[in-house]
């Protein structure tokens, strides 16, 4: 599991190049007579290709060089400039980031077939990813891991999502707040609990646990508070 630690972000790469490709076919599209950045399950998979991307800027190789670099700042903002001191364990950054990516992004794009407002649903996590970085960055002045391809990447691709989702799919905007919502809790719950086992309230098992459950939360919510109301108007403009 150490070893894996550090290999993951280089599998994820690889995974990037192959996503990349079947990006470039119609095999990850829902509607041909679309165009694939009009397709929600499209960009779902090509959200899913983002974060791949970005999470080798956070746990492989960053812009400046530095490796594995993300813990290391997560670490000094719960008050550990040791990081060789730091108690959050390498299997935390492991669970939230393969539940997330590998498996999350894949489950809305597939779901999204159907449900298109589960598709959007990914967005959730690069949108509120970017404030995470750019808030730090703009408040020190300083550059964070992940924060390129977070702000070149992430944010348009995101917002051009929300886009899609109100003028193609007309979802509407409670979608779109659902998803930014789902987003805020996700977050919240992962910060939190690594500052519950921090405290020493929670053993290392439970905090990678939540950490695989936590993107079910998402799905919960986008689907039970961004499902669009019926009407002759919804879909495919």
């Amino acid at each position: 599991m150490f070893a894996f630690t550090y290999v993951w972000p280089y599998m994820g790469l690889g995974a990037a190049l192959l996503l990349g490709l079947l990006l470039c076919t119609d095999a990850l599209r829902s509607d041909l007579e679309v165009s694939r950045g009009r397709d929600l399950v499209w960009l779902a998979w090509a959200g899913t290709l983002a974060y791949l991307i970005h999470q080798f800027e956070e746990h492989g190789v960053d812009a400046l060089g530095s490796t594995y670099a993300f813990r290391t700042e997560m670490c000094r903002n719960f008050g550990f400039p040791d990081v060789q001191a730091c108690p959050i364990p390498f299997s935390f950054v492991t669970a939230v980031n393969i539940s997330v990516v590998w498996l999350f992004g894949p489950t809305t794009a597939l779901l999204g077939r159907r449900r298109p407002e589960l598709a959007l649903a990914f967005f959730s996590v690069p949108f509120f990813n970017t404030l995470m970085h750019i808030g730090p960055a703009v408040a020190k002045g300083v550059y964070n891991a992940g924060l390129l391809t977070a702000i070149a990447i992430f944010l348009p691709l995101s917002l051009w999502a929300f886009h899609i989702a109100l003028s193609r799919y007309r979802l509407g905007w409670r979608a779109v707040i659902a998803t930014i919502a789902a987003g805020i809790v996700y977050h919240a719950i992962m910060i939190g609990s690594a500052a519950v086992f921090v405290a020493g309230r929670m053993n290392v098992l439970v905090l990678d646990v939540i950490q695989v459950i936590n993107p079910v939360l998402i799905l919960l919510i986008v689907a039970r508070l961004g499902r669009p109301r019926p009407t002759w108007l919804n879909f495919r403009g």
